[in-house]
């Protein structure tokens, strides 16, 4: 679930980048990187660390050039060195080349040990090393036509955007499963990022998304951008893009979804409408559970109240990589308004629960300020597959739904009840138009080998 982003045509291309990594820098704190490319030479500059601490005027004077791809960090292969930052940097018969990726590549493992049985060394433990070699091994004559080959041996969600010395390749995998959108710069040139929110910041204008199965391609030669259809779409956008990861104010595929978040919310609402449920307020858990807890306290006329105030210089604690580190944010993030809720009956609403540690601390919160009740309510299914796609879960026995059923999980939470929406719920609520990659919530892992 990194993020990617792609500047094209602008002479002030690696610090709109990094603007727009800024933008997006909840989809990856672990570290930071852009190249650019000038008169035939690639700079680059990665480390880690958030986006405003990496990319100071004196790095952002570096990164010379017209065009630049950068990429914020959130593992799910590799280590925390920083050789497995990106993008990934290298030289080969060509020139030179840099790449940044978003997603995850299932048959990374075996394509890896074909390389290094034909005599590849590599230098991380990511899988977008894979189509370095790959490229860099082929013998066709044009970058483009290495990249479509390489591709072809390429299985899972992937966004790429590949740097050369003049050109840029846009890709996004055939099944669209993570986001990928292209606007036009007013000050100049083109922007390709994970998501739209980073186009408000750099001024530029929405285009459209980069279709599944699609290349396309800048270049210097032309002002039109040359499209390819590389493969046959098989649309699958990723539901948990709508969940939790993407921004609020991003448009998703067509989605907006702050709105789609009101609509689980207002789901949510209407499922307790039937039971006769009542509470005294409807309280999020800030940030990603508040368009839902809007939504259930619209629907429900149930008073809306900020109950749980949040410190902004704590991340996000999902993308996390330990489980003590996220322990440990969620304590400095979260402090219960007590005065507001002493004595009264709470609505609470998450976005999701995953490993179960997070709720029950939050429950325990809210009772410890006096709350008499506290029903939990989640505005996505339960979580009971990993996803090879680009969400960190990689066992089930991390998923507390896998191990639990809802009436254990709300008694290990503390919780006074516990509702979930229902993948119907979910599909609704986003749009029932497509058919989405549903992979964490029904376990059809729909990318073959």
């Amino acid at each position: 679930m990194c993020a990617i982003v792609g500047i094209y045509g602008n002479e002030n291309a690696a610090r709109l980048a990094s603007l727009a990594l800024f933008s997006m820098q909840h989809r990856g704190q672990e570290a930071t990187g852009i190249s650019s490319s000038c008169n035939g030479k690639i700079y680059t500059k990665k480390d880690r660390g958030l986006v405003s601490e990496v990319f100071t005027d004196e790095a952002l004077s570096y990164l010379k050039g017209n065009m630049a791809i950068g990429h914020n960090r959130y593992s799910t292969a590799g280590g925390d060195s920083i050789l497995d930052a990106q993008p990934v940097f290298a030289k080969y018969k060509l020139g030179e080349i840099s790449i940044v990726h978003n997603g995850n590549l299932i048959n990374k493992n075996e394509v890896r040990k074909d390389l290094i049985d034909n005599g590849a060394i590599f230098q991380t433990g990511m899988d977008t090393e894979n189509l370095i070699h790959l490229i860099a091994k082929n013998t066709k004559d044009r970058l483009r036509d290495r990249i479509k080959e390489a591709l072809t041996k390429t299985i899972g969600a992937y966004c790429f955007i590949v740097q050369s010395r003049s050109k840029q390749f846009v890709i996004r995998d055939r099944y669209g499963i993570r986001p990928l959108s292209l606007g036009k710069i007013k000050s100049g040139g083109y922007i390709v990022a994970s998501e739209t929110c980073a186009f408000d910041l750099v001024d530029a204008e929405f285009i459209r998304d980069v279709n599944p199965g699609e290349m396309l391609i800048f270049s210097e030669k032309t002002d039109e951008i040359e499209s390819i259809q590389l493969f046959e779409p098989e649309f699958r956008p990723c539901a948990f893009e709508y969940v939790y990861f993407a921004r609020p104010d991003s448009v998703i595929d067509g989605k907006n979804v702050y709105q789609t978040r009101q609509n689980m919310g207002r789901t949510l609402a209407r499922n307790d409408a039937k039971k006769d449920f009542k509470a005294d307020i409807v309280i999020p858990v800030p940030d990603s559970g508040v368009p839902a807890a809007l939504g259930y306290a619209s629907e429900s006329k149930i008073p809306f109240e900020l109950g749980i105030i949040r410190n902004h210089y704590v991340g996000r604690t999902f993308i996390e990589p330990t489980q003590e580190m996220r322990n440990i944010k969620v304590k400095m993030k979260l402090s219960p308004m007590k005065s507001l809720i002493e004595g009264k009956s709470l609505l609470v609403i998450d976005d999701s629960i995953v490993r179960g540690t997070t709720s029950k601390r939050i429950v325990k919160m809210l009772k410890d300020a006096g709350a008499k009740e506290v029903h939990f309510r989640v505005a996505s299914p339960e979580i009971k597959f990993p996803c090879y796609y680009g969400i960190d879960t990689p066992t089930q026995e991390e998923l507390i739904s896998h191990r639990m059923t809802k009436d254990e999980i709300c008694e290990y939470i503390q919780a006074d009840s516990l509702e979930y929406l229902s993948i119907e719920d979910l599909k609704n609520s986003i749009g029932s138009d497509r058919n989405y990659a549903l992979e964490s919530f029904d376990g059809d892992y729909f990318v073959t080998k």
